[in-house]
């Protein structure tokens, strides 16, 4: 398909139509088929093929969307995730112009670890909340973790934070990976630094989509890690001061 068409079409994985943890309110949650990055400890492993999913029309997905607005709308609105949505960005650039004119509240969860186009920008202009999902705040970690160094990534939050555009920001903790007490002592330090962040997530790392890698026939890579629990995000807690 031509990138011209590509504008009025999305390689889609999955949708859900009452999210309640991916933003504000009830949200319509589009999830967008292929990720760049490996993370170790992905529960959508499913979601990293490009060649996945299947082709649904610009118009298919928004009128999908208005038929849920009595519930979506005031207080909640679209989020698309992934896999990473801004490989899509042309797309979504076209779905934000129709969402915006509906006054639909619209929300994007990434990792942020793209570059900033022209194309990011507009995106962005029309983005009313971006769930941020830091990797790891330590370089080599996070390329370890998840297959690429965090630079562009913090370059995305400090833009985000330049144009006063809305930041929930994530952490999965995981322990003996994310949750050493420097490298939060790090992070906290980054967050003072951004000045749009209206909330702050801790995510108990879990194990739960390890069958799907099982069923693909890869190595989940984290089988000796235990699940995150209460005390871990309380301790986690504490030293971001949150």
């Amino acid at each position: 398909m031509e990138k011209e068409e590509l504008k009025y079409y999305a390689k889609v994985h999955s949708f859900e139509s009452f999210g309640t943890v991916d933003g504000p309110g009830i949200r319509f949650v589009l999830f967008l088929q292929g990720c760049h990055l490996k993370c170790k400890y992905c529960h959508n492993r499913d979601t990293w093929d490009l060649n996945g999913g299947s082709y649904k029309s610009l118009d298919e997905i928004y009128e999908k969307i208005l038929r849920y607005r009595n519930y979506i709308c005031p207080t909640g609105g679209v989020t698309v995730t992934g896999g990473e949505p801004l490989l899509q960005v042309n797309f979504l650039i076209e779905l934000f112009k129709k969402l915006k004119s509906s006054n639909i509240h619209t929300c994007i969860d990434t990792s942020g670890m793209v570059k900033i186009t022209d194309d990011i920008k507009k995106l962005l202009d029309l983005t009313d909340l971006v769930l941020l999902d830091i990797k790891h705040i330590n370089n080599n970690k996070c390329k370890e973790l998840v297959g690429f160094d965090n630079q562009l990534e913090l370059e995305f939050a400090k833009y985000l934070s330049d144009q006063n555009i809305p930041i929930w920001l994530r952490q999965v903790i995981i322990p003996g990976y994310t949750d050493e007490k420097n490298d939060l002592l790090k992070l906290k330090d980054f967050i003072g630094t951004l000045n749009n962040v209206e909330n702050i997530e801790l995510l108990p790392y879990h194990s739960m989509g390890k069958y799907k890698w099982d069923k693909l026939g890869e190595k989940y890579l984290l089988d000796h890690v235990k699940d995150a629990t209460k005390d871990d995000i309380e301790r986690a807690k504490m030293i971001l001061e949150i």
